[in-house]
């Protein structure tokens, strides 16, 4: 599980490095390219890839099939893993901390 959660955490950079204001190139770049190369993409793949980011620079626009890419990607990963790369707990955890507080201490 360990590669799952590594996955997850290249994963929240990606969406983090999208989503935030400094939406630099070079990080979705390293992040997808990564995230291929931990899961042993075959070099066809790997090519088309590279050949998305590279119109994505000339555009200036995030290619549809990187973002699809990483989306199957999140999609393939444990809950758990990404659970615990993105900082969130299970509803289950959370609602035995509520369970143990009494009444009484309010």
């Amino acid at each position: 599980m360990g590669g799952e959660i590594y996955q997850a955490q290249i994963l929240k950079n990606f969406f983090d490095t999208i989503t935030g204001t400094d939406r630099n190139l070079t990080r979705i770049f390293m992040c997808v390219v990564s995230l291929a190369k931990i899961r042993m993409e075959p070099p066809e793949k790997l090519a088309f890839l590279i050949d998305q980011l590279r119109k994505s620079k000339q555009h200036k626009e995030l290619s549809v099939d990187i973002l699809d890419y990483m989306c199957d990607v999140a999609a393939q990963l444990e809950i758990t893993a990404v659970q615990t790369a993105f900082g969130t707990r299970e509803i289950g955890e959370i609602a035995r901390e509520f369970q143990g507080i009494s009444m009484d201490s309010l």
